[in-house]
């Protein structure tokens, strides 16, 4: 596949790509990706999720082959430190490329999504949650957070669990650490305190009516976001990375630094 000009991120940009899943097995072009990745898909019980997990992650190679004018197969990602026993964990990104876009990749029931930018980014994607699993994790959150939901009821409450959860999962996503970092210990509720992790912009992002998305992005300042959904036909494609540079922004959104809002006085909502 030719991969043409390079996309570019302004400054002051978020690129965020909506990756669609295939409708046949035969339609995802595992050969472009490499032997984890590979392993990774296999390891899952489930056909279904077997056939997502390898979409997402081809999805993933040719949105970064817009940006780095380098074919799907031949990007080297992987997690940016070693473990001690060969294998590298952490936050993926591109390696042997310092001149390569921070990128961050979650997908959930039936849609991906590829957050794209300059500085280290987090992204998290998520069917919308019930209102068991929120009562469930309700214990867990940090107290503020607890506070904050406990004066919600019914849908309410689940669906501002959802944006809190999905605001969580991409700031530890952006930090490398995951879920291996407690959830208490950071407060992404959705009003700006000065509670906030410092440093990040965090907030979520309009998609759909089945899924809850967000993003963190390290630094200060308010971002622009540009959405493009890719079509499925498209995304896959022999010649995709060339089309895919063309696809243009559906959706466009404001990512608010209500942090640093909120350190000079006049907090908004998430």
């Amino acid at each position: 596949m030719a991969v043409g000009d390079a996309l570019s991120i302004g400054e002051g940009e978020l690129h965020l790509w909506l990756l669609p899943p295939p409708l046949s097995p035969r339609d995802v072009p595992i050969g472009e990706l490499d032997a984890l990745e590979k392993r990774r898909a296999a390891a899952y019980v489930a056909a279904e999720n077997q056939r997502m997990y390898a979409a997402a992650h081809v999805g993933l190679r040719r949105v970064l082959a817009v940006y780095t004018g380098v074919e799907p197969r031949l990007l080297s990602i992987a997690g940016e430190r070693y473990d001690g026993a060969g294998g590298r964990h952490g936050r993926p990104r591109v390696l042997g490329m310092p001149g390569a876009p921070e990128f961050s990749l979650s997908h959930s029931h039936g849609l991906a999504v590829v957050a794209v930018t300059e500085p280290r980014v987090g992204a998290d994607v998520q069917r919308l949650p019930s209102e068991a699993t929120a009562e469930a994790v309700l214990p867990a959150l940090h107290p503020a957070e607890r506070d904050e939901l406990g004066r919600l009821s019914g849908d309410e409450r689940t669906r501002a669990f959802g944006r809190l959860w999905t605001r969580k999962e991409a700031y530890l996503k952006g930090l490398g650490t995951g879920l291996g970092r407690g959830v208490h210990l950071d407060y992404l509720g959705e009003y700006g305190t000065g509670d906030r992790p410092a440093g990040w912009v965090v907030g979520n992002l309009p998609l759909c009516e089945s899924h809850i998305a967000a993003v963190a992005v390290m630094g200060s300042g308010d971002r622009r976001v540009l959405i493009r959904s890719v079509p499925e036909a498209l995304l896959y494609a022999h010649d995709a990375a060339d089309r895919i540079a063309t696809v243009e922004p559906g959706l466009h959104a404001l990512l608010r630094d209500v942090a640093g809002e909120a350190r000079e006085g006049g907090a908004r909502a998430a």
